[in-house]
């Protein structure tokens, strides 16, 4: 079972390395990092780089599609080779999937057009501005379509996804295999729970954000 996890300039780490750890541990598994062009890819911050060790072009049958979100997210949204690529790897995929803001990517490519999908909190109305129905819960499945919130849920998608391929126990394996338990210190990591002084700063910069227009 190929997985290609699809990377571009200024991803965000755990979109990509969350469900990494994940699906790369389900038996069989091939984890493919591709790019538009082989090399080393930079992070959201510059400091991190993953290299995608193949071409897009180079990968045209994965079973598992994964696209992750980031800053970069923006400058993929114009139809091109990336798009061309998911629609054409979307044909024969078996599950096709994005975390935070790849979800976006996948709707301006055309394939969540009518479709139940969800994204990063923040990004939610543009979501919905390109033809998908969003959904504000944490993994999201329409179909062979799975669709994760933000950053972190990446690892929740895996595991959701890891159940459907192989089964509720070896899911089970590799969430206590990588110790998944989560116990965060603050309860603030939606905008129902968070401060309301932090989510209306996180509101006032997020067209900036997410479009690279001020508000």
């Amino acid at each position: 079972m190929q997985i290609a996890i699809v990377l571009f300039d200024r991803f965000t780490a755990l979109d990509a390395v969350g469900p990494y750890q994940v699906l790369g541990s389900l038996p069989g598994a091939e984890v493919v990092f591709a790019a538009e062009r082989p090399g080393r890819i930079g992070d959201d911050a510059a400091r991190l780089y993953l290299s995608a060790e193949a071409a897009l072009a180079e990968v045209p049958h994965p079973d598992v599609v994964v696209v992750p979100g980031g800053p970069g997210q923006r400058d993929q949204m114009a139809d091109g080779p990336l798009h061309a690529w998911l629609r054409a790897a979307d044909e024969t995929s078996a599950w096709t999937t994005s975390v935070c803001t790849g979800s976006l990517v996948l709707a301006a490519a055309g394939l969540l057009a009518g479709r139940r999908a969800t994204s990063y909190w923040l990004a939610l109305g543009e979501l919905g501005k390109l033809g998908a129905i969003p959904v504000t819960e944490r993994v999201v499945f329409d179909d062979k379509y799975v669709t994760a919130a933000g950053v972190s849920s990446g690892i929740d998608m895996g595991l959701a996804l890891a159940g459907r391929i192989a089964g509720d126990e070896t899911a089970q394996a590799i969430q206590l295999g990588i110790e998944y338990d989560p116990q965060p210190p603050y309860h603030a990591g939606s905008p129902d729970h968070a401060p309301a002084g932090i989510v209306n700063a996180m509101r006032a910069r997020s067209r900036f954000i997410l479009t690279g227009r001020p508000g």
